[in-house]
């Protein structure tokens, strides 16, 4: 039986393919019901095949993948992205927000022309 369809752990595939820092990371996402295969709520145990849908919630957006091939060991980045097609769709743009520092005091009129600016608010209006 060869590597590409030994079916491998979701934690352990997902932190073989680098979308979780440690294995550990990926079990607990695992727990906390932010991973999903082929729609359904997955244990860590849980094993993946190649053809198999993962969905992965991270910082609020979720990621798509295609399982195309299993991993079980971490390999390096180029040939992580060969082992599962993203079918992740894009995010929408999210505008800049000027940010001040608390205590930082009124703005200047250097300052507030700037983040009008930035706000896509011209003086032209």
């Amino acid at each position: 039986m060869t590597d590409t369809v030994k079916p491998a752990r979701v934690d352990a595939w997902l932190w073989a393919i680098r979308i979780y820092k440690t294995r550990s990371a990926a079990t607990t996402a695992c727990r906390a019901g932010h991973v999903r295969v082929n729609r359904e709520r997955t244990k860590a145990a849980q094993t993946v095949k190649p053809g198999d849908e993962v969905r992965v919630r991270i910082a609020g957006f979720d990621r798509i993948l295609i399982v195309r091939q299993t991993l079980v060991k971490r390999v390096g980045a180029p040939v992580a992205a060969t082992a599962y097609d993203d079918r992740t769709p894009p995010r929408d743009p999210v505008a800049m927000l000027a940010v001040r520092d608390r205590g930082a005091g009124r703005p200047t009129k250097r300052e507030r022309r700037e983040i009008d600016r930035l706000r896509g608010r011209d003086q032209d209006d």
